[in-house]
């Protein structure tokens, strides 16, 4: 990566998923690599499933850690209506990864309103060209553990190539930051999230 050449990557979901946590680790992957990196979040009623969403910005020069409209290398969309709903972050030219299962709002639990997580994938593969899916629920499974998943969608994110950060810088950063004996089921996470991409 360049010095001056600033790379930003926008995360969106719901409560729960590990959204925040993340953006934390791509954060300490380009500090590892020698990199300035800028995150902030915005999470609104987290607890109940409500909206998180991280800003990720890496580079030597960076202005501001929130990204504006129309300006995301890359888009993580954690849950369908959560990625289309944050899709005007996205360059017109850009990535976005995005995991396959819904979360159902709240409104349209209680009948309120519809919401289809199918159509919105449908949606978003028509709107942005580079579009990949990442199958969490099957992740999950094979590892063992549901909270892999955003250790799945980071390896998704290197194998993109967007933020110049490789499956070995995020190694790295998986080590300094998790507990030894969650290591190997995360570096498996981080593997599969990456194989959905080739």
């Amino acid at each position: 990566m360049s010095s001056g050449n600033v790379k930003s990557c926008l995360l969106c979901g719901v409560g729960g998923q590990g959204t925040v946590l993340a953006s934390r680790i791509i954060a300490a992957a380009a500090m590892s690599k020698g990199l300035r990196a800028r995150t902030a979040e915005t999470i609104g009623m987290a607890q109940r499933g409500g909206s998180v969403v991280s800003h990720v910005r890496t580079g030597m020069q960076i202005a501001s850690p929130t990204i504006p409209y129309g300006r995301a290398d890359v888009l993580i969309g954690f849950e369908p209506g959560e990625a289309a709903a944050n899709l005007k972050y996205l360059k017109s030219n850009g990535t976005l990864i995005l995991c396959r299962q819904e979360v159902r709002p709240v409104t349209a639990s209680l009948g309120q309103s519809a919401y289809s997580g199918d159509e919105c994938i449908r949606y978003l593969q028509n709107a942005v060209d580079k579009c990949f899916i990442v199958d969490g629920e099957e992740i999950c499974r094979e590892c063992g553990s549901p909270k892999v998943l955003n250790v799945a969608v980071v390896g998704a994110l290197c194998a993109s190539g967007e933020m110049e950060l490789s499956l070995e810088d995020m190694q790295n950063a998986l080590k300094q930051r998790m507990k030894p004996e969650l290591l190997e089921m995360n570096i498996k996470a981080l593997q599969m999230g990456a194989d959905c991409i080739k």
